[in-house]
């Protein structure tokens, strides 16, 4: 009996390791073969748009990877985002040429950031507090920031009509130019169209926005307590109301803290395509909660990493990116997230047997 335990033990072994970085190997097959099918895919210009067209999705993800670690659902991400992409907008283009530049910037960005926290509060307060399942209460908020989004908008997109805006959310830190050499924040003036073709630009500050964000909130889940209190609530909620945990209060700070991001991600949408829709997040929802599944988080809580949740996102992108490069319909996009959704499931089943 012993000798047929340990003999299973060396098969289960490769399982195991499949099973947990099953999304590392998917994603470097599908890089392989968008390389050889896709001409350009590997281009420095073609990476840094992965990085760029994914920014959105990633930073709502990242809030929604605390939520379902705690055991919750957030379906109100998308119409949050574009609640605060409005109030942004609308703020920006209220107190443009009023004030200088850089105070409307930073007033639209608050603005947009503050009104967007607030949906979270009331989502922490009624799950926490008064034990609302997270589906009914974020689906209920679902509809609330959508509706509000629509009013304040006039259900018209907010166009932002102040000079520089744009160039913040589409601009690169750095521009190199083989006749100009380096320069910091800003293409050297009065270039020739040939010349322009010769520019190399480097790190899309959007790009820059998620590395820090993802650093921050892997520092935060990983080396905090805050982080360490998320696994416990996510794992047994009971337990953690007997270890002390504050368990209303740091759900209702979970709540908030993806309402946080979704709005940090409605601010980046005005900045970049300087204009404000209620709807810019709703198509993010899916792509969003799918990064973290993919990346290893359980639906039913206490599991899941940032750098999974980096991963399950940039599967979805290089999909999306790639798809285009190759020339397949753009729809297909949605068939093959959704295929990977349901794979991410199965191998999560599967490695819980593999465990037992």
């Amino acid at each position: 009996m012993q000798a047929s335990k340990s003999l299973a033990q060396p098969a289960r072994r490769p399982i195991e390791i499949v099973s947990q970085f099953w999304a590392w190997l998917f994603l470097l097959a599908l890089i392989i073969f968008f390389s050889i099918s896709g001409q350009g895919f590997l281009s420095f210009f073609n990476i840094q748009s992965i990085g760029t067209d994914m920014a959105f999705a990633l930073i709502m993800a990242l809030g929604q990877t605390f939520v379902i670690i705690a055991g919750g659902i957030d379906l109100s991400t998308g119409f949050i985002m574009g609640l605060s992409a409005v109030v942004s907008a609308q703020v920006l283009t209220d107190l443009g040429g009023k004030l200088p530049l850089p105070a409307v910037i930073l007033l639209g960005m608050l603005a947009g950031i503050a009104v967007g926290v607030i949906p979270g509060l009331c989502n922490g307060i009624i799950i926490g507090r008064l034990r609302v399942p997270p589906f009914i209460v974020t689906l209920g908020m679902y509809g609330i920031a959508r509706g509000v989004g629509f009013l304040l908008s006039g259900g018209q997109p907010v166009s932002v009509q102040v000079n520089g805006i744009g160039d913040l959310g589409n601009g690169y830190l750095f521009y190199f130019h083989p006749s100009f050499g380096l320069t910091l924040f800003h293409a050297p003036a009065n270039l020739t169209v040939a010349q322009q073709h010769d520019m190399l630009s480097l790190l899309p500050y959007p790009l820059i926005l998620i590395v820090v964000l993802v650093l921050i909130c892997h520092w935060l889940l990983t080396h905090t307590r805050f982080g360490q209190h998320t696994y416990a609530i996510g794992g047994n909620q009971e337990a953690s109301l007997r270890a002390g945990i504050p368990v209303i209060r740091h759900t209702v700070a979970i709540y908030m803290l993806s309402a946080l991001l979704s709005s940090i991600a409605g601010v980046l949408y005005t900045l970049r395509f300087t204009n404000g829709a209620a709807n810019a997040g709703d198509p993010l929802l899916l792509d969003s909660i799918a990064a973290v599944v993919i990346g290893g988080a359980s639906l039913f809580g206490g599991e899941g990493t940032i750098i999974g949740t980096l991963i399950g996102a940039l599967i979805i992108a290089v999909i999306q990116n790639g798809l285009v490069i190759i020339g397949i319909e753009p729809y297909w996009q949605f068939v093959a997230v959704g295929v990977i959704i349901i794979l991410a499931v199965l191998v999560d089943q599967a490695k819980a047997r593999v465990v037992e």
